[in-house]
């Protein structure tokens, strides 16, 4: 009797794998109606629901901000959609990758509940006329100084999609600093009832943050990269030290430019509201950094 209730086990915990390993798609929205009622849906008995926002081509560190979203909220909605509003039109638009299929398999794994993937004409429909402006951190001097047009196209997006979703919280990633501090600020300033989550970065074994736009790297430029890492590792242990922030800065800039970049900013701030930080006051301080290598630009950032 005992050989036989071991493989009844044996078998039940079989059927229990094979179904736990069928992986469903996340539910896909593409029209505001139905994203209410959905969004309804996964609000039923009092649930707590989040946002991941993101543009698709998602990698390790989108990952990441789903399950630090799924250990705080009970369902979840990842949206996917290429902002035309944040990008020049000397940038990447046409070219920014889109990998749809292949973001919806790497979803079903952490069985996201839900993916809102409007259109453009969704988004922005004939007649749009309204735009947010940010300042504060958007007015720093950092990527607003080489992408003026940038955090108005994000705030407005990032607007509309916590409208749109109503989350309770939505997960930013650190490694869009100035972003974080962008949107953070925008929910708190319009009573916005979603609560901001900044994620920390995600990292390869060589220290590259991870981005969608690593993959435009060439192999040398690849080998390069990490050096905005290190930099700022060593940049922010000299200031930690004492040393004056202004020199370290300039041998940062030296140091990145030797390994091939050219530098658009590197820069000491306070952490929360990102102005030049005072020498004489002890305030958090973060550096960020901006540079191109090849075609590519990468940014970065740590604390001090």
């Amino acid at each position: 009797m005992t050989t036989i209730r071991q493989t009844s086990n044996r078998k039940t915990s079989n059927r229990k794998t094979s179904k736990a390993a069928v992986k469903r798609h996340p539910r896909v929205i593409r029209n505001l109606p139905a994203l209410r009622r959905a969004v309804a849906e996964l609000r039923a008995r009092g649930r707590k629901l989040a946002l991941v926002p993101t543009m698709g081509a998602l990698h390790a560190g989108h990952l990441a901000l789903v399950r630090l979203a799924q250990r705080r909220a009970d369902r979840v909605i990842v949206s996917i959609f290429v902002n035309p509003a944040q990008f020049a039109p000397h940038e990447d638009l046409a070219t920014y990758p889109r990998t749809f299929a292949a973001d919806l398999a790497a979803l079903a794994k952490l069985h996201t509940d839900l993916v809102w993937s409007p259109d453009v004409a969704t988004m922005y429909p004939d007649g749009f006329a309204t735009r947010i402006v940010p300042e504060g951190a958007a007015k720093a001097g950092l990527e607003d100084a080489f992408r003026p047009h940038f955090f108005a196209g994000v705030a407005t997006v990032v607007a509309k999609l916590l409208l749109q979703c109503e989350p309770d919280l939505a997960v930013f990633g650190e490694k869009d600093y100035q972003q974080l501090k962008v949107v953070t600020r925008l929910a708190r300033d319009l009573d916005l009832r979603t609560r901001i989550v900044g994620a920390p970065i995600v990292r390869e074994k060589d220290g590259l943050a991870l981005s969608s736009r690593n993959r435009y790297l060439a192999a040398e430029e690849r080998a390069a990269a990490p050096a905005l890492y290190r930099t700022l590792k060593e940049c922010a242990t000299a200031i930690a030290a004492g040393e004056p922030i202004a020199e370290v800065q300039q041998r940062g800039r030296e140091a990145i430019s030797q390994a091939g970049f050219t530098v658009d900013y590197l820069e000491a701030r306070n952490a929360e509201t990102l102005a030049p930080p005072d020498a004489a006051a002890k305030e958090p301080i973060r550096l960020l950094v901006a540079a191109r290598i090849g075609t590519t630009r990468l940014i970065d950032n740590v604390a001090v």
